[in-house]
């Protein structure tokens, strides 16, 4: 890192913004006080919620749940000051805000954005889990993956980030995941993919490599549009020493670095959402395996929208199977194998659905569902929703069905949805405390990264906008779409387009080392969950008995 420091020009040190502020010596108080209040309103929802539905969690389970929910927790945290230092790099550097104002803002508004972000993220990423493990999340083997991912996606983030790369967190976390299912793969000596979704990884993958191509392409072609139209000089010229931007392009600045910040927030922070919702199914199942703020009222609409799927899925050739056992298993291996289209399984299809109809018809409500019932309910609706899902994806069952069926298995896998996949308001506040706090601390290497070593000339007001408003507009619409996406990747690209457009050279050194670690990450991250996997699976096989 002394040869890229060096690398920067002199013109950068002399322009460069003060990074060296402090907050008011209240703000630390502030910040220990809401970082203890919010993991004190973890633990007392938790208990709310356990002893609303009659739950009791052991000492030992409530220390263990408590320990994981740090770690996710913490993942967030590092998430915060490795990723989001990046959507404040602009305004420090154009000295549209002081360095300490801008990290608390952007922590504001990246609490605001998991906060209002809708949830469907968070649940992209967990479709990437073998399929085993999520139906037993409170084994030894759901533990185990938890905290091996976990850990392996904070371990690596915490490398790049001191040695003050841009790296991504999601990227991290996506390898973590593969590298848990291919360690649950080998070690459970199944064949072909089962431990990996490959399609959903594939499409995850995709997002994340494109992505970053998006942000450089368009923060290029933005910034040429800008030089066409808006012919003011001082966009395109380093800024002066000390002095803050006219007010017009520092309202523009400050807004775009606004629309990053929230864009982070509701797109990183539902992947944290994710894993704290496993977590808490696979510790407290009679609590949050099941959404149970589902009105009663809605109980008749499912039972019939349930009625009519399994009559859908009974035209179809193929007998059912002789008991629900058997179907569970015969979706369960058709998961696995990414093998849906088949008579076999669209009899057990036809056998879960009905079953499932029944059962929530004599309960009354999801809310009533008895806590010994609650697993094998709750793993019925996951089976049926993903099949559901993969049905009406594939390209054999468009041939089967007709378009007014393959409506009616959509309209039942939304209400499946609502049912199990959900995030209760205090996981959506933790997170969001966590994300913003990280954000307030260790951002400066990231800072330096993005603001001196991209480009060889100062970051200029127009290359600031330019990079910002295309890294915003990507992440929310990625965010429509349920794809996780880099904030890191995609406004470091937005940079070296930028400056490339803006007629600066890029400094190759840096430009080199952030494509190896992002090179690296996937596979770095898959051989340590892979291998924390392994060990954390040992020993907990051997505590569990």
């Amino acid at each position: 890192m002394a040869t890229m420091v060096h690398a920067a020009p002199s013109s950068t040190a002399a322009r460069g913004p003060r990074l060296d502020g402090h907050l008011h010596p209240a703000g630390r108080w502030i910040f220990l006080a809401v970082l203890i209040g919010a993991l004190g309103y973890a633990g007392a929802s938790i208990i709310a919620d356990t002893a609303e539905v009659g739950e009791t969690l052991a000492t030992g389970v409530f220390m263990f749940l408590g320990l994981a929910l740090l770690i996710a927790l913490g993942f967030e945290f590092v998430n915060g000051f490795h990723d989001t230092a990046n959507a404040v790099a602009t305004v420090i550097y154009t000295h549209a805000m002081p360095a300490p104002l801008a990290v608390v803002w952007s922590g504001f508004f990246n609490f605001l954005g998991v906060l209002f972000s809708s949830g469907a993220v968070a649940y992209s990423i967990i479709t990437l889990l073998p399929v085993e493990l999520i139906l037993h999340i409170g084994s030894a083997g759901g533990f185990a993956m938890i905290f091996a991912l976990l850990l392996a996606a904070v371990l690596w983030n915490l490398a790049t980030w001191y040695v003050g790369l841009p790296n991504s967190s999601s990227h991290a976390l996506i390898g973590s995941i593969l590298g848990v299912g291919l360690a649950n793969q080998l070690l459970s000596n199944t064949g072909g993919t089962s431990g990996v979704d490959w399609h959903q990884a594939e499409k995850v993958l995709s997002a994340l490599m494109v992505s970053p191509l998006i942000g450089f392409g368009g923060a290029l072609l933005l910034l040429l549009v800008m030089k066409r139209f808006l012919r003011d000089p001082k966009l395109y010229r380093a800024p002066d020493v000390g002095a803050p931007p006219p007010k017009g392009i520092r309202a523009t600045l400050i807004l775009t670095c606004t629309a990053v910040s929230f864009a982070h927030g509701s797109n990183d922070g539902q992947k944290g959402m994710g894993l704290i919702m496993l977590i808490l199914i696979g510790c407290a199942p009679t609590a949050y395996a099941l959404n149970r703020t589902v009105p009663e009222s809605a109980t008749p609409a499912f039972v019939q929208q349930a009625r009519a799927a399994q009559a859908i899925f009974a035209r179809q050739p193929g007998p059912e199977p002789t008991s629900i056992d058997a179907a569970r298993a015969t979706v369960t291996q058709g998961l696995a194998n990414r093998l849906i289209d088949t008579p076999a399984v669209y009899g057990a299809l036809s056998s879960l659905s009905r079953d499932v109809g029944d059962r929530l018809e004599s309960y009354g409500s999801l809310g009533k569902v008895p806590a010994a019932a609650t697993p094998n309910l709750r793993g019925d609706m996951y089976l049926v929703l993903d099949a559901s899902k993969m049905v009406v994806a594939s390209e054999g069952a468009k041939g089967r069905f007709t378009a007014q069926e393959i409506e009616g298995i959509k309209g039942y896998g939304n209400a499946l949805e609502q049912g199990t996949r959900y995030i209760p308001l205090w996981v959506k506040v933790t997170v969001a405390i966590a994300l913003g706090l990280g954000t307030m601390v260790g951002w400066r290497r990231i800072v330096v990264t993005v603001g001196e070593r991209i480009g060889k000339t100062h970051l200029t007001y127009g290359m600031g906008m330019a990079a910002e408003l295309m890294t915003a507009a990507t992440i929310l619409l990625a965010e429509r779409f349920a794809m996780p996406v880099s904030t890191t990747h995609i406004l470091s690209s937005g940079v070296a387009g930028a400056s490339v457009a803006n007629g600066a050279g890029l400094q190759w050194r840096t430009i080199r080392n952030m494509a190896l670690a992002w090179v690296m990450t996937l596979p770095a991250a898959m051989l340590l969950a892979g291998t924390l996997y392994w060990l954390l699976l040992t020993v907990l096989r051997t505590t569990m008995g």
